[in-house]
């Protein structure tokens, strides 16, 4: 393929530009026995908490109409068992790995940083945000433009590396610019987005909602709109900052709307579920709707639907 499709997220350059979906490939190592890990762009960890967490009751998933809600709750092993276990493998694989981080309340997001920033391997940090927020009654982080800023001003006072720090933001707030400005404004180098939507099923037969947490967050094709319409508008807003942008994204051609909108890579989520080589797939499939239009790079392409 004639098309240069290597990119980059603030510092971190990418060779491709399609990388993993947080929570959608585990770190990385399952996906090996479908393809080479270390070409694709990145994968992007499963959040990683202070503490292993058992997450939410069962049942946590649930079938929607061109999608699927889950309610995980970011169940995990907690940071020692993922840097023995996970990051180690990932830097013996050369894998360029961006860790994703969640913690309970601020003061837990920069211990995390203060461990993870003079750990080998790392190629950038996306904090999770959009996850549940303790200090204020269950609502995120990510929702509100002070509290979104309080954790990454915290993030980045800890955070010594060149890495970039990627905030990773919901799409359930009324001006999603705004909530990117404050987080850019407090240090964020780069926009992750967007994460899933909250949404809920309710059986009928048993008068209740079908997932044990109730509400669960909706992914898969039917947000990928929202997806683009919201790295459009960031894009419009912050031109100069990178944006990793995600959603629903499930062929090379979905993917091109989201780097014409201005991203300058993706992250492959819920269509690895079924098709776990799709991270490759979209990537050369991204490559080939680029040759088919005439261009000869995937950067000369970003935000270019802004042009027009």
């Amino acid at each position: 393929m004639s098309v240069d499709l290597t990119t980059s997220l603030g510092s971190l350059e990418l060779s491709a530009p399609t990388a993993t979906a947080s929570g959608c490939a585990a770190a990385g190592r399952e996906l090996a026995q479908f393809g080479d890990v270390s070409t694709l762009g990145a994968v992007v960890t499963k959040s990683i908490m202070l503490k292993a967490r058992s997450g939410r009751p069962t049942p946590r998933m649930a079938e929607t109409p061109r999608g699927m809600l889950n309610s995980i709750g970011l169940q995990g092993p907690g940071i020692e068992s993922f840097l023995e276990k996970d990051l180690s493998w990932l830097t013996e694989n050369n894998v360029t790995t961006i860790v994703s981080i969640a913690g309970n309340n601020v003061a837990e997001f920069g211990q995390l940083a203060r461990i993870l920033r003079d750990v080998p391997g790392i190629g950038g940090l996306e904090v999770n945000i959009s996850c549940p927020n303790v200090e204020s009654r269950g609502q995120v982080f990510a929702c509100n433009p002070v509290s979104a800023a309080d954790v990454i001003d915290t993030v980045r006072s800890e955070w010594t590396s060149s890495a970039p720090i990627l905030a990773k933001l919901s799409p359930d707030v009324t001006d999603i610019t705004e909530i990117a400005g404050s987080v850019i404004n407090a240090g964020a180098d780069g926009i992750s987005m967007i994460n899933t939507l909250l949404g809920m099923v309710i059986d009928v037969d048993k008068m209740k909602p079908v997932l044990g947490g109730r509400t669960g967050g909706l992914s898969g094709p039917a947000i990928r709109p929202v997806a683009v319409r919201a790295v459009y508008q960031v894009h419009a807003a912050f031109p100069e900052v990178p944006i990793l942008g995600m959603g629903g994204i499930r062929t090379g051609h979905d993917a091109l709307q989201f780097i014409a909108a201005g991203a300058s890579a993706v992250s492959i989520g819920t269509v690895v579920f079924g098709d776990p080589s799709s991270p490759w797939r979209i990537a050369n499939e991204l490559g080939q709707e680029l040759e088919q239009r005439g261009y000869s790079s995937l950067r000369e392409v970003i935000g270019l639907a802004h042009k027009n």
